[in-house]
């Protein structure tokens, strides 16, 4: 039997979970870099180490309002795919919570309707003791085209 792992997140509060796989590491928030013309969910790009990273706000993405930073805010570092490239982004979320195993018969297709969030953006619904976690497929939260404006703006920045 093949567990995977996910790292678990809070988004309004609902239990969000990404592929371990996908995840280079996890800052604290402090703050981002406007840039003009970005859409509402991209609040900003951070500096990592040298290079320009472009922050995508996933509340704003999900639920259409921003993520109201504290103490427990972070911004998970994710690798996306963009054609022969793969380019770093940040995710902005409320809380990272834990490292959790999910079997893959665990995991059950996502419901077909009372979704808040548009279905391609999700995985599956990972079953844990007595809750779920939302598993969402991190290339699919950006297009194409949103991520080749992304990185032509954020190139601007420097």
């Amino acid at each position: 039997m093949q567990e995977l792992q996910y790292l678990t997140f809070l988004l309004s509060e609902e239990l969000f979970g990404l592929g371990i796989l996908y995840i280079k590491e996890i800052i604290e928030y402090e703050s981002v870099t406007h840039v003009p013309m970005m859409p509402d969910y991209i609040p900003g790009v951070i500096n990592l180490r040298g290079n320009v990273v472009p922050v995508i706000d996933l509340n704003a993405r999900f639920y259409k309002k921003k993520t109201e930073t504290n103490r427990k805010t972070c911004i998970i570092i994710t690798e996306v795919k963009m054609e022969n490239e793969i380019i770093d982004v940040g995710l902005l979320v409320d809380a990272v919570n834990e490292v959790v195993d999910i079997t893959p018969e665990s995991i059950e297709e996502p419901p077909s309707f009372g979704s808040k969030i548009r279905l391609d953006f999700i995985q599956g619904l990972g079953k844990l003791e007595n809750k779920f976690v939302i598993i969402l497929k991190v290339n699919q939260i950006l297009e194409l085209s949103e991520l080749q404006a992304i990185q032509e703006s954020s190139s601007n920045v420097l």
